[in-house]
């Protein structure tokens, strides 16, 4: 069986985790939670590459670059406002899963409203870091 590939993405602010707005984002930093990824990838035998950016252009960059199997991504405050990677998400025709640590739903009504939702294969949002566990376990029985 082949090694899946998996790009994991997180956008803007997230670099902040831990000291961030812990009542929504949690206490993790970006390094614990991409540490708890790669440990959870190689139990599930799967190749993964994480990518943290500020940059709407260089996660756009990113994106185009990509030659992965799946796509987890974290689009953060871009949900709102980027078409533009929304647009080269499916220009490449990239699988991907939308994760959101906090519940999106329970929050300021403009943060319910994501450019990437409908176009997405799923959508975790309120489960902290374990969303993003959710989704490699998810992509690890996905064809």
């Amino acid at each position: 069986m082949l090694k899946k590939r998996v790009s994991i993405i997180h956008g803007p602010n997230l670099n902040l985790l831990g000291k961030r707005e812990p009542e929504h984002y949690g206490n993790m930093t970006l390094e614990e939670i991409n540490s708890m990824l790669i440990n959870r990838a190689k139990e599930l035998n799967i190749e993964i590459d994480i990518f943290q950016s500020n940059s709407e252009s260089e996660i756009i960059d990113k994106i185009q670059s990509l030659s992965s199997d799946f796509t987890i991504i974290n689009p953060a405050a871009f949900t709102h406002s980027s078409v533009a990677i929304r647009d080269s998400l499916v220009a490449k025709k990239i699988k991907f899963i939308e994760i959101h640590l906090s519940n999106v739903f329970a929050r300021e009504a403009f943060r319910k409203n994501s450019f990437f939702s409908d176009v997405a294969v799923a959508i975790i949002s309120g489960l902290g870091p374990e969303g993003y566990v959710a989704a490699l376990n998810y992509i690890n029985q996905s064809e």
